[in-house]
């Protein structure tokens, strides 16, 4: 008989491994845990027909212990990170954002990274902590070099939130009832976001929120990370799909909703409120055969333990702050949440109207409370937009991105939107039985979609959508690469589908972050502004006297509401291409014919708007020269100040004998009643939910602008609500 040698086999990331005997009549297998990444050696037994003697010694063969390849590359990967950062010249972006201002380096760590994360998913059962830190890295690595390399704030209209937190400081109290510019007074109406910076700024003693404004999407990843395995573990015992999901959803999150703004933050308490409610409101008797390991899937976890009614109320109790918190903050986030917890009381798993009740009702009294101004002024633009799927479901303000960098994101935007709906539609049907048991977190990922029926939320609806429904979908994504191994050896098909997971789990997270970089920083050029920019504006609004008028293509530009409470607003771009067109024929009197007599106004045009209106494709190209030269040489209006990153014009109309009689400007202008996008709610949700959502339609966009219409001084049209 030939001596018998034992082999320890790694399996990749499947992290199992199976010892084959070296006896030709037999031999012994043991396999681990699905991702615990252990393995074990055994030495062949006795030759089944007790023919020949065991033999005196089995010799092993060395495997190399793979365990410091994990922390090495994740160090590596970082190393190469920093490395990177000082040589990022942000400051001659041009057509295609970052995208071509990054050095290889930093695209080298994005792949090391990557590589140290499929090795630690060998391990992930046994060594969760390398998977984790991967996670980490990989949000600081994508996120973090705006925050620690740029002299401004990212996003131009974050600055809005800014001036919101210090006007509340300066003035000492919430005013929901005043009149203020753009309807700002939807701010003191859902305050809570706020109110909370406001107490930070005080608590650290800092001059203003800008000082950590672009930090947020690092704190709020960090705070969002734990969550979602919360969530995640809820569904799955395999460690491997947990964070591959988790890996999945930090990719895919390029919406740009995490900045310092309230729906981030409110975000971020729906999704706890969601965790609570998986593990801890299940009904009993309802899990039937799903506590069966023989029924479900391998890498699927058992119906946590049901509750009785008192612990459940005890539940509510605890999360009605929660959703209290979240109806304080934002005016979307707890529509979506109510959606969420109804077609979770479909499931007999979870059919607890009291929670679903408390966080109507608590929607509903804050609607009619604080928010009351807002919410009555909305609910009759309902009509206008409900069952719009076409119109709602577009993205964007009024134009068409233009020029390489938008035209790039937008199809990165297309491309991952559909590949993550794609990976997830394949685990649905290929794992039937993960899929039933696993069955609530896919409905609560399909919820926000009949919201398409509601409004467009400013263009932005299609957005808050995928984002909303991207925890589930990450999950399912990720069981569509992290195949189950519990018995996968035993037939061919299991070996093959593990053979082309391991090839397809890397080719797809690259592809992903490959997707992530052009959708996040290919619109970068007007994310930053130079600190130039912003101290032009800021003189130009100070120089106003109070109930001045400010006058600019669009709200996408550094301190744009900066003294919203005492200086009026007209953006006269944001309109539909058409009409801008007209605009630009005689822009001087366009303009003109829309300011009220009497009032002081300045026309600020700045570098930010050029390349957003074009890049949003409001104007048409070299539009906004046009519109500055033209400005500029009308009798009309004087330059105050000219700077190569803008100019400053002011108001100076002809004496009343010589001026014609006005004309009405194709757009709506300070004055005139707002032409606000009507907002809808699904046909099945309460008129509360559908006008919150017309409420709170496109103050902030994905791709953030501030759709804000023509204000008059006397009475602020409607831009919507809190973002």
């Amino acid at each position: 008989m030939k001596r018998g040698v034992v082999k320890r086999v790694s399996e990749g990331f499947e992290g199992r491994a199976l010892v084959s005997g070296g006896s030709v009549s037999g031999g012994s297998v043991n396999s681990a845990p699905a991702g615990s990444g252990s393995a074990t050696s055994v030495p062949p037994g006795p030759a089944p027909h007790g023919g020949g003697t065991p033999p005196p010694h089995v010799r092993r063969t060395a495997v190399p212990d793979l365990a410091w390849l994990p922390p090495a590359l994740l160090l590596l990967g970082l190393g190469l990170w920093a490395y990177a950062l000082p040589r990022i010249d942000f400051r001659t972006m041009d057509d295609y954002g970052l995208l071509d201002r990054l050095p290889a380096a930093f695209y080298a760590s994005l792949l090391v990274l990557t590589a140290g994360f499929l090795v630690s998913l060998r391990r992930a059962g046994t060594s969760p902590g390398w998977p984790l830190a991967h996670c980490v890295a990989l949000l600081v690595a994508l996120k973090a070099p705006p925050a620690v390399l740029y002299d401004s704030v990212r996003y131009p209209w974050a600055s809005k939130h800014d001036a919101v937190v210090n006007t509340m400081l300066g003035v000492g109290e919430l005013r929901p009832n005043a009149a203020l510019s753009g309807n700002m007074s939807a701010y003191d109406q859902w305050p809570g976001f706020f109110t909370l910076n406001a107490a930070l700024v005080r608590a650290f003693g800092v001059e203003s929120t800008a000082v950590y404004l672009n930090w947020a999407p690092i704190v709020l990843g960090l705070i969002t990370l734990p969550v979602l395995v919360l969530i995640y573990r809820t569904f799955t015992e395999d460690w491997r799909l947990v964070w591959t999901a988790v890996w999945i959803f930090q990719l895919a999150n390029w919406v740009g909703q995490d900045y310092l703004a309230p729906q981030g933050f409110a975000y971020v308490l729906h999704l706890s409120v969601l965790a609570v409610v998986l593990r801890h409101f299940v009904r009993p008797g309802s899990a039937g055969r799903l506590r069966d390991r023989a029924y479900l899937d391998p890498a699927a976890a058992a119906v946590p333990p049901p509750t009785g009614p008192r612990q459940r109320a005890v539940c509510v109790l605890i999360l009605a702050p929660l959703i209290a918190a979240i109806n304080a903050a934002h005016q979307l986030t707890p529509v979506m949440l109510c959606a969420a917890l109804f077609v979770l009381s479909l499931t007999r798993r979870y059919r607890n109207y009291g929670l679903l009740v408390v966080s109507g009702l608590l929607m509903l009294t804050w609607d009619l409370t604080m928010g009351r101004p807002l919410f009555l002024e909305t609910l009759g633009t309902l009509r206008e937009s409900i069952g719009e799927l076409t119109e709602n479901s577009r993205a964007g303000y009024a134009g068409q991105l233009t020029g390489p960098g938008p035209e790039l994101a937008g199809r990165a935007n297309i491309a991952m939107v559909l590949a993550v709906v794609a990976l997830a539609g394949i685990a649905v049907l290929g794992r039937r039985r993960l899929t039933r048991s696993a069955l609530p977190l896919l409905l609560v990922s399909i919820a926000p979609v009949p919201l398409f029926a509601v409004n467009d939320y400013g263009g932005e609806m299609l957005f808050r959508v995928y984002l909303f429904g991207l925890p589930g979908a990450a999950f399912f994504a990720a069981a569509a690469l992290v195949p189950a191994t519990a018995g996968a050896h035993r037939s061919r098909g299991g070996l093959a589908r593990r053979r082309t997971a391991a090839v397809a789990l890397p080719v797809v997270i690259v592809a992903l972050a490959a997707g992530f970089l052009p959708s996040y920083y290919g619109k970068e050029t007007m994310y930053y502004t130079p600190p130039a920019e912003t101290e032009l504006v800021t003189r130009a609004i100070d120089r106003l006297p109070k109930d001045g008028l400010i006058l600019a293509t669009s709200g996408s530009f550094p301190q744009a509401l900066h003294r919203y409470d005492q200086v009026e607003h007209w953006f006269f771009a944001e309109q539909e291409l058409p009409e801008n067109e007209k605009m630009l024929v005689d822009p001087a009197r366009y303009l003109a014919d829309g300011i009220p007599p009497g009032t002081t106004a300045h026309v600020v045009l700045t570098r930010t708007q050029d390349i957003y209106t074009a890049g949003e494709g409001l104007l048409p190209p070299g539009g906004f020269a046009t519109l500055r030269a033209r400005l500029k040489a009308s009798p009309l209006f004087t330059t105050v100040e000219e700077h190569p990153y803008g100019i400053v014009l002011a108001y100076t109309p002809a004496p009343a004998a010589s001026r014609p009689a006005p004309a009405t400007p194709a757009t709506s202008a300070p004055g005139a009643a707002p032409a606000t996008r009507a907002a809808p709610a699904p046909r099945a949700a309460s008129v509360t939910s559908a006008s919150r959502v017309a409420s709170a339609a496109a103050a902030t966009r994905s791709t953030p602008a501030t759709p804000a219409t023509p204000v008059a001084p006397a009475a602020p049209a409607t831009s919507g609500g809190t973002p």
